[in-house]
């Protein structure tokens, strides 16, 4: 029998989320209708649910239909024409599938993997659970939550099989830069090791201009042959309903021993899905879908930051750069606040739904005093749930408890 931890953070998800009043833990861009879609397409004679009416409700495309495999391709070819054909996708249900699909087809016992961290916890928890060792490759706080490079060249082994990024990444919102994913490539073809890129919160870079010499490429475009990367349109494009998402490799053998897994799981993903979704990502919709998402998310960040600002005495963070999450510590005298109680008091009294890094992100043990907040939900929500965070912090922080002894993470 498999042993697997605990997913602690889909746990609190399922345990808190419906009973919220304020919604502001969702890792999603605030999620779109059928009607947004339309109402985005530059088109107005598109419809996404054009013919589907008379559609028969068969499995569909296994491997996903050629228009939306197409498209996906399309969008990674768009700055190196021909980087990918649509035989190197396979969609997903969600990338929380094709994230497990890959790491169950390519890591088992006596394989050794190395995870960026923190991070998403599947990205870790599943390889050990396959029977591998998994080292964490430490984000520095210190240093914008960067990556260490000649720290990364400790860490491999000679039965390294994987190294696992997250780009950009959830919980700090941090980015690893073109030189760092240059120089990890780098590191990785010495001895042809799978470079792995969980990359579900491209492209909501909200905070680095495109022309920064340092804006992160998709790891696909470096042209390592052993590197593949996950995505979906859950986070960026707010479509979390749909449950589409899909494996990328230029490494046929790759997408060809994740697609034989996969028979053994899901047979196809639904038709409707893929046809909503190809709609979503198409030329005519895309640019419209993802200016509203890059603006909300602009915007909220700059809300959530004025708060952090007025409330420096308790709390601190490293802005976020891109997606739609911040790890925020909050302390009491230099001391974090038990971060646990800290979110279970603020639902249960305000009605507002943070993440507690330690137990979500860090094991129990480190990132104590941090919560992950998500902020690219309706701007209503999240203004009226800092406004309820603030009243919390003047008539029930004092009630939190700090802790004594903390476990630095770095």
């Amino acid at each position: 029998m498999v042993k697997i931890e605990a997913f602690a953070v889909e746990q609190w998800m399922d345990k808190y989320e419906t009973t919220a009043k304020y919604n502001t833990a969702e890792t999603c861009c605030a999620s779109v209708s059928i009607d947004d879609l339309r109402a985005l397409c530059e088109d107005k004679d598109k419809d996404p649910l054009s013919g589907l009416q008379s559609t028969k409700l068969t499995y569909g495309a296994i491997r996903g239909s050629d228009q939306l495999r197409e498209t996906l391709s399309n969008l990674y070819s768009a700055k190196i024409p021909g980087l990918t054909t649509k035989e190197s996708i396979l969609i997903t249900n969600g990338a929380i599938q094709a994230n497990f699909l890959l790491l169950y087809t390519l890591v088992g016992p006596g394989d050794h993997v190395i995870c960026h961290y923190p991070t998403y916890q599947q990205l870790y928890s599943v390889p050990a659970s396959l029977g591998a060792e998994v080292s964490l490759w430490k984000a520095n706080e210190a240093k914008d939550w960067q990556l260490d490079l000649e720290e990364l060249k400790t860490l491999i082994r000679p039965n390294t099989k994987m190294i696992i990024i997250n780009n950009p990444q959830n919980p700090t919102g941090a980015i690893i830069s073109r030189e760092t994913l240059q120089g990890l490539v780098s590191v990785a073809r010495e001895s042809s090791i799978t470079v792995f890129a969980d990359e579900v919160y491209r492209p909501i870079f909200h905070n680095i201009s495109p022309m920064d010499p340092q804006f992160p490429p998709s790891l696909l475009s470096l042209g390592y042959e052993h590197s593949v990367v996950t995505g979906s349109v859950s986070k960026a494009y707010s479509l979390a309903g749909l449950r589409v998402g899909w494996i990328a490799s230029r490494n046929n053998s790759i997408i060809e021993a994740c697609a034989s897994s996969r028979d053994y799981t899901t047979i196809s993903v639904g038709q409707l899905d893929d046809a909503v979704a190809s709609f979503a990502l198409a030329p005519e919709c895309i640019h419209s879908l993802l200016r509203r998402n890059i603006e909300l998310a602009r915007t909220n960040l700059a809300i959530l930051e004025k708060f952090i600002e007025s409330h420096r005495w308790a709390c601190d963070w490293i802005k976020p750069r891109a997606g739609t999450t911040a790890f925020v510590r909050f302390n009491k005298m230099g001391k974090p606040v038990n971060d646990v109680i800290f979110c279970e008091m603020l639902h249960d009294r305000k009605g507002v739904m943070f993440v507690p890094g330690s137990l979500c992100f860090g094991g129990g043990e480190e990132f104590q005093g941090y919560v992950r907040i998500g902020y690219a939900c309706e701007t209503q929500v999240l203004e009226q749930g800092l406004d309820a965070l603030r009243d919390f912090m003047e008539d029930d922080y004092d009630e939190v408890p700090a802790l004594k002894k903390v476990k630095k993470s770095q």
